[in-house]
Order: C-alpha cells, then structure tokens, then sequence
C-alpha cells in the first residue's frame, strides 16, 4: 500500500502547489497560446501528470498507470457514452429532414436568434441539465443551435455560457446529494445555501449571455424577454432549492422560464434582431438560413417527436423507483492494482484512509442509455431504414473520434492527479489563506471541476476538506461546502471535457477549439470571481 504525500522535493507548501499546477499549466499555454487542438493539449496534459506521479509524488508506476486507465475508462463510459448518442439523435433528425421543419417551427414562434438562444440554450439546456447532467445539455443544446444556422463557435459559446445557471442542480441535484453524503451535512441547508449563492448570478446570466455575444446594441433590443427569463429562472431556482430540495431545482426553474419566454413571444417583438450576428467573437456575418417552408401541424408533431421521446427518456430514467430498477443491472467492480491501494492522508483525510477506486459499469441506468433509447424509438416512429439509421451511426463515430480522445485522456489525467496527491496539494494550499478562504473557496471548486469536467466530481474531490478548514477558520461549513460546488460551476465551460463535447456536436474546427477556450476563460474568471465574492459577503456581513 502507498501513502499519499503533499510536499514535493522537501518544499513548502506554497512551492509544492507551483510544481503540483504544472499539467494545469501545460493545457493553458497549449490551448490558450499556442491554439493547439483539445485532443493535443488533452494528452500533452496527461504525459505531464504521469512524469509528475512518477517524479515528483515517487507514486508506483504500477498504480499511476491504473489511475490512468481508471479515468479514461469512465471517459469512455459514462461521459462519452452520452455524447455519443445525443449527437446522434440531432444526426437522425438532420438526415431525415425533421430539423429543417423544426427550425420552420421555431421561427413562427421567434425568428430572433437571442429569443431562439434563450429558449433553447438557457431554458431547455437548464431541463436537460435538471434531468440528465453530465455533458449532455451542451451536446443537445449546441446540436440544435447549428442546425438553426449558428456558427459553431457561437453555437458552443452560448451553450456553455448558459450552462453555468444549472449545474449545481444538474441530474436530479446529484451534485448537492453527493456533497451532503460525502461532508454529513445535512441536505436542505446545502439546497438552500447552493441556491442562494446560485439565485443571484442566475437572475442576471440571460442578459449576460447576450450581452457577451451581441454587446449592448443586442442586449437593449430585446430587454424584456431577458429579464422575464432572468427572473422566472432565479425566483424558481431559489424557492425551490430552499423549501423543496436539490432534486427539482433545474427542472422547475426550466419549466417555468420555458412557458414564460413563450408567453412573452405572442406579444413582445425584439428589436434589431441582426444585431445579434454582428458581434467581435465572428469574422463574419452568418447567413440566416431560415426559410418559410408551409408544414402541417402533423408534420411539425413528427418533427420534434423525437426531442419529446428524448425528454420523456431522461425524465423516466431520472425516477428513483425505475432508476433503482435498473441499477439492479449494474456491473460494479473494484479497479485492479489501485483499489484501496493507495492511502489518503491528514490533513486531506482525518486519519489515514484507503482511497476506493470502483468502476460501477450503469449500462442500464447511465443517462447516454435514456439518449439511445429515445434515438432508437425515433427512428422506429419516424420509419428510419435500416441502412439510413446505420448511415447516423457511421457518421457520428467519424464526427465523435478526437473528441473522445478529449474526454478519455483528461479524465485521466484528473484521475491521475487525485490518486497522486496533486489535487490535495492544490486544495491544501487554497485552505491555507485564512480570512479570505471563503472567496479561495469558490477557486478551488472551480478548479475541481476545470480538472475533472464534473461538479458531483469535484465536490467528492474537495468537499470534506472545505467542511474541515471551516471549521478550523470558525466560518460556517455549509456556507462553504455549497460555494465549492457552486464555484465549480464556473469551471465547467472551461472543462476540456466539456468543450470536446461542444466541439463534437457544432461539428467545430480545431482552430475554433483554442478559440473558444480562450472565450470562456475570462467569463469563467469573472463568474467565478463573483461567487467568491457573495460567499465573502455571506460569511461576513449577511451570516445567513
């Protein structure tokens, strides 16, 4: 068995932290400088963390290359797994002409591509969020973006600006469940303080998600469907949380904002609509692609059928009683050469502690299953051929292959670092800067889920240690175990994680990729800045 260490070459714990960010480093300078594609960047930041376990943390080569496949496997399955057959659902409705009415449909309700982003980037993103979680909003979201004639960057931007509302909640409030079940605390205050810190930046996402695609031309156009969106969205998200619970958050919130931008398109026209392609981010302006195409009310019904199948899907497989169903057909395992092989210890642990390292094979049960399941019986109703629904599969591996390789190398990378120590070396010295540790509380989810591509994820990963140092500093541990996983949040647009998954369903360059990190990286350091600071402001002045 190999014990952890935190201190590197006999350093400080502040040098230690310097050397342990390394990989971090190696994927911003290669995404962020050098424009190299996700997949490079991925692997450059793998072969770092290995020289790093193996170098600097003296871990056996035996249990670093374990981790390693520890995490690319759960890359490939569940993550992928996911991406995988939500892109092809979109394929399916592209190929058989569906999409072509569904954007006909669309532009009878709003021909205004901010209204067209909030209702499917914000508000339905939010309920797939609310449903499904882990990738899969951001690959149906942007999907349908580009096939309603966004450019692919635009597309992936708006989707992972406008994903940032929903995360904390994402998948039935897994992320809150996890963190109450990993640091004891109670689950309803968790609920209630992730939504008090998750209400305010939610109220005001809509009209920042315009305004940093379109600027304040495109913004003072179309003011009444982003407020109404903005506060239909928070209000929910912050009753909800605080007097029902994590698990119908997003989902709520989502539907009422839905209903609520509907209504106000029967009445209200936004001004200056083109406005909105004329941005910085875009060399040029887009052709809008809509054309008026007289369809049937049947037609239109067969059109979105299977987005309603999709959503009917993620909906049954989120029930807890056929959910637990179907978990009766997991295939659960402990990893090999790594399971309880590697000990975690104080200040991480608060006694030396075997690290787990189980594989839990929800082949059933896996949010990508509910995707396949609704592409499949679209395909049945829409009477898709054989060699037409086989034509969708080929092209969705052809489109899918370096995005995978994205996922799956940094999972494993972030694998790597956890089971090293280098993630506890970050989180340690993030717990190291006293008073101000509330807002370094919100920086370190964020770089849990920067590393992971997950908020469940990194509030298993830090959760423990947030509720440990609060206690140390006499601040509340509620107020910062729930700043982690709302602070992760922020982190989740610049995940290469989920950046591959946006790239994989706009279809988009690789030039595109470094492009649209280098978009989100200011935006998610401003967001997250914005939660350090309410937590600062909770902890101190409100002490709610």
């Amino acid at each position: 068995m190999w014990s952890q260490s935190y201190f590197l070459f006999g350093n400080n714990l502040a040098v230690s932290a310097l050397i342990a960010a390394v990989p971090i480093f190696t994927l911003l300078l290669l995404l962020g400088v050098l424009r190299k594609p996700a997949w490079i960047a991925g692997l450059a930041g793998l072969a770092v963390s290995l020289v790093l376990a193996l170098g600097g943390y003296h871990m056996p080569l035996s249990l670093a290359l374990s981790a390693t496949a520890h995490g690319a496997a759960f890359g490939l399955f569940p993550i992928s797994w996911i991406v995988f057959w939500a892109i092809a659902l979109f394929r399916l409705t592209v190929d058989t002409g569906k999409f072509e009415i569904i954007k006909e449909s669309l532009g009878r309700l709003t021909s205004d591509r901010r209204m067209q982003a909030l209702l499917i980037a914000f508000a339905f993103g939010a309920f797939i969020e609310g449903a499904a979680g882990f990738g899969t909003p951001v690959a149906v979201a942007a999907a349908m973006l580009t096939g309603l004639g966004f450019p692919p960057l635009r597309a992936a931007a708006i989707c992972l600006l406008a994903n940032t509302s929903p995360v904390a909640f994402g998948s039935i409030g897994i992320p809150i469940v996890t963190l109450a079940g990993i640091t004891g605390l109670p689950l309803d205050k968790l609920s209630a303080a992730a939504g008090r810190l998750c209400a305010p930046v939610s109220l005001f996402v809509p009209a920042y998600l315009v305004l940093s695609i379109g600027g304040i031309p495109a913004l003072r156009g179309c003011w009444l469907p982003v407020v109404v969106a903005g506060i239909s969205f928070a209000s929910t998200q912050f009753l909800v949380s605080n007097f029902v619970g994590p698990q119908l958050t997003d989902i709520a919130a989502a539907l009422v904002t839905m209903v609520a931008l509907i209504a106000v398109s029967r009445f209200w026209k936004a001004k200056d609509g083109e406005l909105f392609l004329n941005v910085a981010t875009e060399a040029a302006v887009v052709e809008d692609r809509h054309k008026t195409v007289p369809v049937s009310a049947g037609q239109v019904f067969y059109a979105w059928l299977p987005y309603a199948l999709l959503v009917v899907c993620v909906l049954l497989w989120g029930f807890k009683p056929f959910q637990n169903r179907l978990n009766l057909f997991n295939v659960n395992f402990q990893w090999p050469m790594l399971h309880d092989l590697v000990l975690r210890m104080p200040p991480i642990a608060n006694a030396p502690s075997p690290y787990h390292a189980i594989y839990s094979f929800n082949w059933l049960s896996a949010s990508g299953t509910s995707c396949m399941v609704a592409t499949l019986l679209s395909a049945i109703a829409l009477r898709v051929s054989f060699s037409t629904f086989v034509v969708v599969i080929l092209t969705t591996c052809r489109q899918l292959f370096l995005p995978t390789v994205t996922v799956a190398s940094v999972l494993a990378m972030a694998f790597l670092l956890n089971y090293s120590g280098a993630t506890s070396t970050y989180g340690m010295a993030f717990a190291s800067t006293g008073a101000i540790f509330p807002f370094c509380s919100a920086i370190l989810g964020w770089l849990g889920v920067f590393l992971t591509g997950s908020d469940t994820s990194a509030n298993a990963l830090f959760g423990n240690l947030q509720v440990v140092t609060a206690t140390r500093l006499g601040l509340d541990p509620v107020l910062l175990a729930a700043t982690n996983s709302v602070g992760g949040v922020m982190g989740k647009m610049i995940s290469l994680q989920t950046i591959s998954v946006a790239a994989a369903a706009t279809g988009m360059s690789t030039l595109d990729q470094s492009k649209l990190f280098r978009f989100t990286l200011k935006h998610s350091i401003l967001l997250v800045s914005v939660i350090g600071c309410l937590a600062m402001l909770y902890a101190y002045v409100l002490h709610f």
